[in-house]
């Protein structure tokens, strides 16, 4: 599957991003010699990103959002640990066979193992994020069915009283999802409304699988989702801290995933 390369747009955004959430803020001026656009096209940038809840912009600059808002960013998700997703993806890969009907929420972790789906073969595919559908919707061996609900800009996905209405009306062989944060014994999520969806997805699945880099791990959020003793399986890099594994592995069966193995030094 061929990449998709990146406008000159989207790489502007992403380093402004990138810069703004290392440095916490950034003046206009700085971002323009950063980028190397125009100040007319760094205001444009600014103004799209502010507009999509990633930057929150004031006299002069930028700051990244609260992480309650930055953090559930589809964009910024997109660009967090991906050689992990990819780990995470190959586990989770193996535990689907041919014929059987996968959920997937709205997780960029979700999104990498929809990527990889199309090596399995004949499968229904449940889903409410938009970029998953993307990926999922030329492949004719994926019968996909979409969740409708509100379009959340934000998350790039379909929320709210109509997802959760259709998912009750279905009945999954497998689930994978991801959330925020994790303790031994409790999954997080900082939004309310998203919890809630994440939770209605979990009752239509007969397997329940948990999928989460170390980063999400010895963590906690706003919000309770639900214990981990809840998911038939959690799959987790490896270099999550050992102690919590052992002490997650009495709550449920915990499958490892080889972490990103960082570029040798030169």
């Amino acid at each position: 599957m061929t990449t998709k390369k990146r406008s000159p747009r989207e790489v502007r955004q992403r380093r402004i991003i990138d810069h703004v959430l290392t440095a916490g803020f950034a003046s206009t001026a700085e971002l323009t010699e950063l980028t190397g656009a125009s100040t007319m096209t760094t205001h444009r940038d600014i103004d799209e990103l502010a507009h999509r809840g990633i930057l929150r912009k004031f006299h002069g600059g930028v700051s990244a959002r609260p992480s309650t808002v930055f953090e559930s960013s589809s964009d910024f998700r997109l660009h967090s640990q991906p050689e992990a997703k990819e780990s995470l993806a190959d586990v989770a890969l193996g535990m689907v066979e041919p014929g059987m009907s996968v959920l997937l929420d709205d997780s960029t972790t979700g999104l990498a193992l929809a990527r990889r789906l199309h090596e399995v073969g004949p499968l229904t595919v449940v889903t409410n994020y938009r970029l998953a559908i993307e990926v999922l919707r030329e492949d004719e061996d994926i019968r996909l069915i979409s969740l409708g609900g509100e379009y959340s800009r934000t998350h790039d996905s379909f929320i709210g009283l109509p997802s959760q209405a259709s998912l009750s009306a279905l009945s999954v062989d497998i689930a994978f999802q991801s959330t925020s944060a994790m303790t031994a014994h409790m999954a997080f999520h900082q939004e309310q409304e998203i919890i809630m969806m994440k939770r209605a997805m979990l009752e239509t699945a007969a397997t329940k699988v948990l999928m989460m880099d170390s980063s999400k791990v010895g963590r906690t959020a706003l919000h309770r989702f639900v214990p981990t003793s809840a998911f038939d399986t959690i799959i987790v890099t490896d270099d999550a801290p050992a102690n919590l594994l052992d002490v997650l592995r009495e709550e449920t069966t915990v499958a490892l995933a080889p972490a990103a193995q960082s570029d040798p030094e030169p």
